[in-house]
């Protein structure tokens, strides 16, 4: 930052300085700067911007009464669409938001959401055991979530909302416990279906 010594016309200081040496530049720290921002990279610069958006629009989700269940269902589905997009490619999830932000609601959405997607899946992987497949494909789904629960969770920690007695924490960690039964129901549900069929097929023969 350059001083306002330097910058004032009527300081003396500032002009002894250029006259004693007069390759000295009083505002050199103003092109070091520039040169910094012009040697970050695009990438660099990109996250730093998401980043004050992000940051910027938080505060004023939360101070307006929002509970963070939105930034968690972005994230979820996010770090979820990183995990499909190998086998399904980009944007496999579609991320649209909703008014109903309560933990039971967010939990539906990222639950029908992200399972939806198993015969899709299933079709990739013809040559695998069934049940290996479905195990596989919670795996997955499940992972993508804790990603985005953990990533939500630390954005809202950072914010100084997830203290004890939060009802952000407390919401939050709801639709956690939500989703993860829901997967574990899923799984055990297809598994019975897997099972009964190759029973029937047993008795057939």
């Amino acid at each position: 930052m350059v001083s306002p010594i330097s910058n004032n016309p009527l300081s003396d200081t500032g002009k002894s300085a250029s006259k004693a040496n007069p390759k000295v530049k009083p505002q050199e720290t103003v092109p070091e700067e520039a040169q910094k921002a012009a040697a970050a990279s695009p990438q660099s610069q990109r996250t730093q911007l998401g980043a004050q958006i992000l940051q910027a629009s938080l505060d004023v989700s939360i101070s307006a009464g929002n509970d963070g269940m939105a930034l968690l269902y972005r994230t979820a589905i996010e770090h979820i669409n990183e995990q499909l997009a190998p086998e399904l490619g980009p944007n496999a999830l579609q991320g649209a938001m909703q008014q109903d932000n309560s933990a039971e609601a967010t939990a539906e959405r990222i639950l029908s959401q992200s399972t939806a997607f198993f015969d899709a899946y299933a079709r990739q992987h013809p040559n695998e055991e069934p049940e290996e497949v479905v195990r596989n494909f919670v795996n997955l789904i499940r992972g993508g979530f804790e990603q985005g629960y953990n990533e939500a969770a630390n954005i809202l920690s950072g914010l100084g909302v997830m203290g004890e007695g939060s009802n952000i924490a407390a919401e939050i960690g709801k639709t956690f416990e939500l989703v993860q039964k829901g997967y574990d129901e899923f799984l055990q549900t297809k598994l019975e279906a897997l099972q009964a069929e190759k029973e029937g097929e047993n008795a057939a023969e």
